[in-house]
């Protein structure tokens, strides 16, 4: 559906750090009373073999463009012609997100945003978690109570960087179709903009971090895609093409650039289902394109290769071959896609930890060379229990609210 499509609502103007700056650090004044304070939607999971819906091209029902019948499938069973894409269905989020969801036991939902400066020189990435799939406090717990561990997770890369991400409990979480209250941030869908601000404590560099981003997509896409066989993992592509704006208490920190915004949802655990995962997004001409290769527990393997226009419209496209990328300073295995000889490179550091690493890429897609986010997860890695001692030091719990 193209921008004229999204819905017309008043749009959401906080003054940028008043409310924050009034009660300290965690307050997050009136904004909470709105809210309801559990989630009333279920997250939806079910086998993805029958009743996909993604529409004919000449169907009258619109995922915001056809979705090509051609082009390269999953090697999954998901259906007939292993193909994962659908019409989002069971969250009431085709036409933006709605936070309302009730997670179950082992279960996880998270919103994922991420920009690009126009410059290169800096990134963010935000992502709010219900049920915080890399918390060793979530699976200290059991995952028994997904609410119960919630955080919004703000990372700011180039100069004057900062690390912010603190497990919250039940007490810190409201939620309503268009807002989500994670303590004293909050995302909110306007019907036409994601806007997200925050005021979070930041380690190992003792401070706080506050802002306001703003993603504006240039459209919304319809679909979803099973990442496993059963439909227990699903990505939800809400925006791979979008324009984010950059407002932080730091000097040199508001800034514009390009953006991404998708979520992923789960009832079990990552470890359980995936071995190793990279993900991509790249800027084109007219869009962008997405990678998914995924390595499960089983060792099967599968490519999801998508490509997104301006006005929504999705296709899948043959992806190029797997090409490897020097290994993270943790060792973390990387890859991403790119046309046959081009060597892919790192141009901007990001994220970087022992079983996981974020990173600019720069690579090239039929003949054109661009610059997009990946990541690399080795959950392998992950399942280890040494590391969750590690987490904790980054990932603080912070169980009553307020506080």
């Amino acid at each position: 559906m193209s921008n004229a499509d999204l819905r017309n609502t008043d749009r959401f103007r906080p003054d940028l750090f008043a409310s924050a700056r009034k009660s300290g650090a965690d307050h997050a004044g009136g904004l909470r009373r709105p809210l309801s304070r559990i989630g009333g939607i279920p997250l939806r999971a079910e086998p993805t073999g029958a009743g996909r819906d993604i529409p004919a091209p000449n169907s009258p029902v619109k995922t915001g463009g056809s979705v090509s019948g051609g082009g390269r499938c999953s090697s999954g069973g998901w259906g007939a012609d292993g193909d994962p894409l659908r019409l989002a269905r069971g969250r009431s989020d085709r036409d933006g997100p709605c936070f309302d969801l009730s997670i179950p036991p082992n279960g996880y939902a998270w919103w994922y945003v991420d920009g690009v400066s126009d410059d290169g020189k800096r990134a963010i990435s935000i992502i709010a978690f219900i049920g915080s799939v890399f918390s060793p406090w979530y699976r200290w717990s059991g995952r028994q109570n997904p609410q119960n561990h919630c955080c919004l997770n703000v990372v700011t890369y180039g100069p004057g960087g900062r690390w912010s991400m603190t497990d919250r409990g039940e007490e810190a979480l409201t939620l309503s179709r268009n807002t989500m209250q994670i303590g004293p941030s909050q995302m909110q869908w306007t019907g036409d903009e994601l806007v997200i601000s925050f005021r979070e404590r930041t380690t190992p560099h003792i401070g706080v971090l506050e802002g306001e981003i703003r993603i504006t997509p240039s459209a919304i896409t319809q679909v979803e895609a099973a990442l496993s066989p059963d439909g227990a993992h699903v990505w939800r592509p809400f925006a791979p093409v979008a324009r984010i704006d950059v407002a932080i208490d730091r000097p040199g920190w508001n800034w514009s650039g390009h953006g991404y915004f998708d979520a992923n949802f789960g009832v079990r655990a990552l470890e359980a289902d995936f071995s190793y995962w990279t993900w991509g997004r790249f800027p084109t001409t007219d869009g962008a394109t997405c990678f998914y290769d995924s390595t499960m527990r089983d060792g099967s393997q599968d490519t999801l290769a998508v490509a997104f226009d301006d006005e929504g419209a999705v296709r899948r496209v043959d992806p190029p071959p797997r090409a490897k990328v020097a290994r993270s300073p943790w060792t973390v295995r990387r890859e991403t896609r790119a046309d046959p000889g081009y060597k892919p490179k790192q141009v901007l550091a990001m994220l970087d930890a022992p079983f996981y690493n974020r990173a600019v890429l720069r690579t090239q897609i039929d003949g054109l060379e661009t610059d997009g986010v990946c990541e690399a997860v080795d959950l392998d890695r992950f399942r280890g229990p040494w590391l969750m001692p590690m987490l904790a030091v980054r990932v603080p719990r912070r169980r009553r609210w307020p506080g």
